[in-house]
């Protein structure tokens, strides 16, 4: 005999308000990621030197990706309060603990080793999360006030 009780309707609650970029990427694409997020960073309330100084921090951590991670990561970019997020993915081997730590400004004359240090440096927080199945790293940049952007459905 079926039970005559209905289920529960389920509520589906988001991780984030909504989602501006959600791909793939792999060497081909970092140029045209980089050209989109701009974009939607612009469209998102950053402005001037925050929007330049946020571009470039997914650049380096894109690049990173592409060049330490696998040959290809994943991107999503979206705002939440007065910040704009951003997340990059890959399935390299890890970041060591000892890399990780130096907080170092690298050697002027150093041809690598500039990408997590830009990537800090130029975002308003970075957290990192590393093992030998990848590396997400999650950057932020602060909205100017009255430059949060709407969410969807409100108005």
């Amino acid at each position: 005999m079926p039970n005559a009780d209905s289920p529960a309707p389920r509520t589906v609650v988001p991780i984030e308000p909504f989602v501006l970029i959600a791909e793939a990427f792999d060497e081909g694409r970092v140029t045209e990621l980089r050209h989109s997020v701009a974009s939607c960073a612009s469209a998102a309330g950053l402005r001037g030197q925050a929007l330049d100084d946020f571009v470039l921090a997914v650049n380096e951590l894109i690049t990173n990706a592409v060049r330490h991670g696998g040959g290809q990561g994943w991107l999503r970019l979206w705002p939440n309060g007065a910040h704009l997020f951003c997340e990059v993915a890959d399935h390299g081997h890890g970041i060591s603990e000892q890399r990780l730590d130096d907080r170092s400004r690298p050697a002027p004359e150093t041809a690598g080793g500039w990408g997590l240090w830009l990537a800090r440096e130029l975002s308003d927080t970075m957290e990192v999360e590393t093992g030998e199945s990848g590396t997400v790293v999650r950057i932020s940049a602060r909205l100017a006030a009255g430059q949060q952007p709407a969410q969807p459905g409100a108005g």
